[in-house]
């Protein structure tokens, strides 16, 4: 009887298996399926788009990292093939020895270790600015090389050979945080022939050269986004790997001449089949259809503190008391009221552990009273959410006494003004790092900014991430949290880190972000979900795709030979 149930369940397993397989014929591809992820992102750069939910979604899809979380929060294996670790606490030697996996870039060369060195080299350059550099700066002479006392050469991570990556530390730590910190998307690796070859990196479609399931093929600003199969992913060419072996899909296609709106009413005539950004004033509708998990990011208003409407923490405490954060919440349908900067998908003493619950409430979900005077320009994204939190907070400042002017403006647009650091307020969707919470509190530290040191006018002091923003007693428990390399013994330095935080109200927390979507389940199946927010479409089937016509954006037809594919 057992033999007879095993093979019934053989059988079942590998009709399910054959059903999902699509054997291509000559000169096929496979399905080109019409999507829309998020909204337009200003920056393709891994090391730099940490202002934008979107960023993650695309990234995801077209790097991999070393490491990966999970839809369960767990960390996996994803270029690392395998890890060692070397101690010899006499001499004070720690060390890890990273295996990479056999893969290639989209262009066809292997992937090295190297790549992964000049990735960390680049964001632990002085004159680079990363927010994510804090995650490197266990590795010996990690800090003093991005604080400029130390040459990029006596950074403790090497290839010592094409498929291993060697990191020294400064003394024993958390190697299992180490690892999880990897995940962060700051941290792939790039390639230095193409990133040092071309001055727009990260905005050209020329220049952006990916190692991950999806390669971008197709890039015009505010019209549309091409993402193929990287046919080099993973597969072994020399022994004829089947085309869609490790990615199914051909194409996803992505129009971004259309908005929310538009894209939410091409979802619902079944012009495109997955919808990764409802529009605003459909969310209500899709409120119960969607799947909904909460993000790493929260979506706050950063304060330029040399400003002097903003130059007061009092000022900036009753902007940020004035919001009724469950109202903000509603409006956007798919948020939840920001209680403190950090949010609930963040992790405290040990993984699975919250952060947030822990920590309990730093600021109110609901609005007090208040007045001031003054006047200042809240830069946004042209994007409907963006602006109708905007909107409500326009006339809540308003009504306190504020002259509030709002300046919506392109991703291109948005991207120059927040690097420049010229703004009165600007909203950004805050990005946590990793799913550890001192990365995303560090770099309010100006040592731990990721911004390196002046150079430019000659003073060599740290860069604040917020501008003006400087607080030796922060500073002081960023520092003790730092050097304390027990995660749980550190825990209430950073639980104190942020409390101080949102006593001077740097940047005001609004709402915490959640991803939604939906899918055509008649069409599309073998969505899988990473716990950063951006899905994993490697076995995205589309049934019956040979019935569809292949479309470069919503509305607008050709052919695979048209397109020089």
């Amino acid at each position: 009887m057992k033999k007879l149930i095993s093979m019934l369940l053989l059988v079942a397993t590998l009709t399910l298996t054959l059903a999902g397989c699509t054997t291509l014929e000559e000169d096929e591809k496979g399905a080109t399926i019409n999507v829309y992820i998020g909204n337009e992102i200003s920056d393709y750069d891994p090391a730099l788009a940490y202002t934008d939910d979107s960023a993650a979604k695309v990234l995801g899809l077209v790097y991999e990292g070393l490491t990966r979380i999970n839809s369960k929060g767990k960390v996996e294996n994803a270029l690392m093939r395998s890890y060692k670790i070397i101690e010899d606490p006499e001499k004070n030697d720690y060390r890890m020895q990273i295996t990479i996996k056999n893969t290639k870039w989209s262009d066809g060369r292997v992937v090295a270790a190297d790549d992964v060195v000049y990735a960390w080299k680049r964001i632990l350059d002085p004159e680079f600015t990363c927010s994510a550099a804090a995650l490197l700066f266990d590795i010996k002479n990690a800090r003093d090389v991005k604080h400029g006392d130390n040459s990029i050469d006596d950074l403790g991570v090497a290839a010592i050979d094409d498929t291993v990556i060697e990191v020294q530390f400064e003394e024993k730590i958390d190697y299992d945080l180490f690892l999880e910190n990897l995940a962060c998307l700051a941290l792939v690796p790039l390639r230095e022939d193409i990133v040092t070859r071309y001055e727009s990196f990260g905005t050209s479609t020329t220049s952006l050269c990916t190692n991950g399931p999806f390669a971008i093929k197709g890039l015009e600003e505010g019209e549309s986004l091409m993402l193929e199969r990287n046919v080099y992913y993973y597969r072994d060419t020399d022994n004829d790997d089947p085309l869609d072996k490790y990615v199914l899909p051909y194409r996803l296609m992505i129009n971004f001449a259309a908005n929310e709106e538009e894209n939410t009413t091409a979802y619902e005539n079944g012009e495109i089949f997955y919808l990764g950004e409802i529009g605003l004033s459909k969310r209500a509708d899709y409120a119960d259809d969607a799947k909904v998990t909460d993000l790493l990011s929260t979506h706050s208003y950063i304060m330029n503190t040399t400003k002097s409407v903003f130059s007061d923490a009092a000022t900036r405490v009753a902007l940020s008391n004035a919001l009724d954060r469950n109202a903000i919440a509603s409006l956007v349908t798919f948020a939840t009221p920001a209680t403190g900067l950090i949010p609930g998908t963040v992790y405290d003493k040990e993984v699975g552990d919250g952060f947030r619950e822990n920590g309990g409430d730093l600021i109110s979900a609901s609005a007090s009273s208040g007045s001031g005077s003054g006047s200042f320009t809240l830069t946004v994204r042209n994007n409907a959410v963006d602006v109708a939190i905007a909107e409500y907070s326009k006339g809540v400042w308003e009504a306190m006494g504020f002259s509030v002017t709002i300046e919506a403006l392109s991703a291109s647009e948005y991207k120059e003004v927040y690097e420049s650091g010229d703004y009165d307020m600007i909203a950004v969707d805050y990005q946590c790092p990793s799913t550890d919470a001192f990365g995303a509190l560090a770099v309010f530290a100006p040592a731990f900014s990721g911004n390196g040191i002046d150079i430019q006018n000659d003073n060599y002091d740290y860069v604040p991430y917020i501008p003006g923003y400087d607080n030796a007693a922060y500073n002081e428990l960023i520092e003790s949290a730092f050097l304390e390399k027990d995660r749980a013994a550190r825990s209430q330095y950073l639980h104190d880190a942020e409390a101080l935080l949102m006593q001077d109200m740097p940047i005001i927390p609004v709402v915490f972000n959640q991803d939604a979507y939906v899918y055509n389940s008649d069409v599309l199946s073998g969505i899988k979900d990473y716990y950063y927010g951006y899905r994993n479409f490697n076995r995205l089937n589309m049934k019956n795709w040979r019935d569809y016509e292949e479309t470069t954006a919503v509305g607008a037809t050709t052919t695979a030979a048209e397109t020089g594919a």
